[in-house]
């Protein structure tokens, strides 16, 4: 081999070691909280004293009321949000999924 070193264990293959499901569950959340409206309707959330109503959010952002509802429903779909139905009213509140995710974000930002 003219001096060079066979290497055998090169290439060996790397594992991220979570099962399908958690990889999906965390891809999915992460593109929920990823982008600035629904980052920002998630850190209200999170900000705000117990549930809080879909129609209180849409002062929040610059955004149509149906754009916030589909974005609450994505974030709720991914596990980030709580969603109770009160007649025709839906109340939203933080998961503790949320409330870690958003922990750690501000731990890496120190």
């Amino acid at each position: 081999m003219d001096g060079l070193i066979e290497r055998t264990d090169c290439c060996s293959g790397v594992d991220h070691g979570l099962p399908p499901e958690r990889l999906e569950r965390d891809v999915r959340a992460l593109s929920a909280a990823g982008s600035e409206t629904r980052y920002a309707l998630l850190r209200s959330a999170l900000a705000a004293d117990g549930e809080v109503c879909a129609c209180e959010f849409v002062p929040l952002v610059e955004a149509s009321q149906s754009t916030v509802s589909r974005a609450l429903s994505e974030l709720h779909d991914a596990g980030l949000l709580t969603r109770r139905k009160e007649g025709r009213w839906r109340y939203y509140g933080p998961t503790d999924r949320a409330r870690r995710l958003c922990a750690a974000l501000d731990e890496v930002d120190r």
